[in-house]
């Protein structure tokens, strides 16, 4: 396999955006909420949520101090807000069984509520630079074009672990850069529909580019319409807890005029299922 990692080093020293979590000073906590946070969101919109969060409870510690509706608050309209509640037991579990330090340990960290792999293997390199390798939707990207020759990534598997790894230098900060670097790449130059090649330093090496940028099929899940759905309806429902000027509010006047009535009911029932909402004669309420 051609050396990756040295133009993909040499290209992120000098390329990278200033984003908070790439900053010194920038702790364990604060990874850990922006990775909760960029979970299929824009940069755009999680660095304004998340230099407010962290200024409200700047420690795991203070977070588990408040309630899950305090935080579901927080999060406001940063959408997929059951974030909210698992980074709020999070970050009680931190407290609890962590004196209130984010773990370092991959394992510690998939412990946790709502911290899959890919978070777990986040925080341990960005924040305490240990040598894992991190694959997220813009790696996988990078990885499927310039190894495999495919214009899109399949769907995610343990082989893009593998693959990644295989790329990483043994020095574990230099590994970090590499990880950071191919994400980086991913996001702004080989885009999912607009690739830059002329700007990639991976343009010589690219397998995907030698062999003349072939369409090889996209197999990647595409979302759901958002408008009319289900997804809308909760979001809807949600707005009106979070808005509401007392903390309880009749079922029946919450998001009352939602078109369908039963797609309403449909969003509270998830709510209160999932945990971001609670029911109790005939009253709703963020958790508490």
């Amino acid at each position: 396999m051609p050396d990756l990692a040295t133009p993909l080093i040499g290209w992120y020293r000098q390329n990278a955006r200033d984003l908070p979590w790439r900053r010194p000073g920038f702790d364990a906590w604060g990874v850990l909420v922006s990775e909760f946070m960029l979970q299929q969101t824009p940069v755009s919109r999680v660095i304004p949520r998340l230099e407010a969060w962290l200024e409200r409870w700047p420690t795991p510690a203070a977070l588990a101090a408040a309630s899950p509706a305090d935080a579901v608050r927080q999060w406001d309209n940063l959408g997929y807000p059951r974030r909210a509640v698992w980074l709020h037991r999070a970050a009680v579990e931190i407290r609890d069984r962590h004196g209130g330090i984010v773990p370092s340990d991959v394992d510690d960290l998939l412990a946790l509520t709502g911290v899959g792999d890919y978070t777990a293997r986040a925080v341990s390199v960005f924040a305490y630079g240990m040598r894992h390798p991190v694959v997220d939707t813009n790696t996988r990207r990078v990885l499927a074009r310039a190894v495999e020759g495919r214009s899109q990534p399949g769907s995610p598997a343990r082989r893009d672990l593998e693959a990644m790894d295989a790329i990483l230098p043994r020095d574990d900060a230099e590994a970090a850069v590499v990880n950071a670097a191919a994400m980086e790449l991913g996001a702004t130059v080989c885009t999912a529909r607009s690739p830059r090649c002329d700007a990639c330093p991976l343009a010589r090496l690219c397998a995907w580019r030698a062999a003349g940028c072939p369409d090889t099929g996209d197999g990647r899940r595409k979302q759901a319409r958002y408008e009319g759905s289900d997804r809308q309806a909760r979001g809807a429902v949600l707005k009106a807890l979070r808005d509401a000027v007392a903390h309880a509010v009749p079922i029946d006047d919450v998001a009352a005029d939602w078109p369908d009535p039963r797609q309403r009911d449909r969003a509270i029932d998830s709510l209160i299922a999932d945990g971001l909402a609670e029911a109790a004669d005939g009253m709703l309420r963020l958790p508490v």
